[in-house]
């Protein structure tokens, strides 16, 4: 994917996502003049990418109003917005589109923040967006053009896969399924090695066991765009040891049920934070 845009794009943040995201751009072919970091401490990787691409490096909030940006990223913790935000209120308009990567803040929360009036996105990614490998829901008001939701998701598509939500309320299930999913995976990986160790292998490798194996699955997820439930069935073999395994966790009590559970405290979590 190339990416290019004619007006600047301002990074508020360079955490761990919001490093991850000028990445994808500069790896993406995103003019470094047209990238404006605000950020209070940025490490010296980050400085480096700006000095190599030649993006700039702000700590006054102030300087955006005269650079016109085309989009304003969001990337503070959440707990930052309510002391920020307001300090941007003067780039509200209709040609500038804020868009928002934190968690539990909804539309409504943000725009009262800028003062009213913005043009707004609100995106869930996940931390596989850190290597390029994420996937990000988004979702826009009404004041958001097609053109601007458009500019959002390609540079969200510099983190990965990006889908495009028709309602703000789908962004607590979002949550549950993608935005905390990666936590599922790992923990996952965590049981396999622990189950292992209990059948009696030695714990390092039975984690290298887990590791690769639900990393190679993944591999095959992608490569083959098979469906999952094809790819299940072409490994377990009637009366095999998977068969078996397989027999507990398709069980009334078994894996579908625990999901069930755990995704529907997470949503459930989702909506109380963005109360």
């Amino acid at each position: 994917m190339s990416l290019s845009m004619s007006r600047p794009v301002v990074l508020l943040g360079a955490g761990k996502m919001g490093g991850a995201m000028l990445s994808g751009w500069l790896a993406s072919g995103l003019s470094g003049d047209l990238v404006h970091v605000l950020d209070p401490m940025p490490s010296e990787a980050l400085r480096g990418q700006l000095e190599t691409h030649g993006g700039h490096h702000n700590t006054a909030v102030e300087v955006l109003a005269e650079i016109n940006p085309a989009v304003v990223v969001l990337a503070v913790k959440p707990q930052m917005m309510g002391d920020i935000l307001p300090r941007l209120a003067r780039l509200v308009g209709p040609e500038t589109v804020f868009l928002s990567i934190a968690a539990g803040l909804s539309i409504a929360q943000l725009d009262g923040f800028l003062g009213g009036g913005a043009c707004l996105v609100r995106t869930m990614p996940n931390t596989p967006a850190s290597v390029g490998r994420g996937v990000t829901a988004m979702v826009a008001n009404d004041r958001v053009s097609e053109e601007m939701s458009a500019l959002c998701a390609d540079l969200l598509a510099a983190i990965g896969e990006v889908v495009v939500l028709e309602d703000e309320v789908l962004i607590d299930a979002v949550t549950a399924v993608s935005g905390s999913g990666p936590a599922y995976v790992f923990h996952m990986v965590e049981a396999m090695a622990a189950a292992g160790v209990a059948l009696g292998l030695p714990a390092d490798l039975s984690m290298i066991l887990a590791r690769k194996t639900i990393e190679g699955s993944g591999e095959m997820m992608r490569q083959l765009d098979t469906p999952t439930g094809e790819l299940r069935q072409n490994v377990t073999s009637p009366g095999g040891t998977t068969a078996a395994a397989l027999e507990v966790l398709m069980g009334p009590h078994g894996l579908s049920e625990l999901m069930n559970k755990a995704l529907t405290a997470a949503r459930d979590r989702s909506k109380e934070l963005g109360t």
